[in-house]
């Protein structure tokens, strides 16, 4: 799928590598292989290296289509559980869906994986909320 319109001026998207396999309303899969520069002092992947994949993909689950009414949806507040390490060279992948919306708010899960290995649990609470104005 490539790039995503929201991902275009995303620096630390683009720096960590990350692909957006798909994208559409309540769903989003996002890939990224670990670099060695994501690993921490014990040779695994940094848990904010993989906590950035899956609020990549939460931020394309629940702003998919993108707001053409003046407004975002935004994190409102995160949760996440890491399982299982991953290293240097390892494929990552970040599934992730809508659970609810209520009015301007909603839940989202976020599965990230290395094959059939659960790597990380995330969920997401967000809020729709006018657009920053430019200055």
């Amino acid at each position: 799928m490539g790039e995503h319109k929201i991902l275009a001026n995303d620096s630390a998207t683009r720096w960590m590598g990350m692909e957006v396999v798909t994208a559409e309303p309540g769903h989003a899969v996002v890939r990224m292989t670990v670099r060695e520069e994501m690993t921490n002092g014990f040779g695994i992947s940094h848990g904010g290296m993989i906590f950035t994949l899956a609020d990549t993909c939460f931020a394309l689950t629940c702003n998919h289509p993108v707001h053409d009414d003046g407004t975002v949806t935004v994190a409102s507040g995160v949760d996440i559980n890491f399982l299982a390490p991953t290293r240097a060279g390892d494929v990552l992948e970040a599934e992730g869906r809508l659970i609810q919306e209520n009015g301007r708010s909603g839940i989202c899960d976020i599965t990230v994986t290395h094959g059939e290995t659960v790597i990380a649990l995330f969920r997401g609470r967000h809020r729709t909320i006018p657009a920053a104005r430019k200055a």
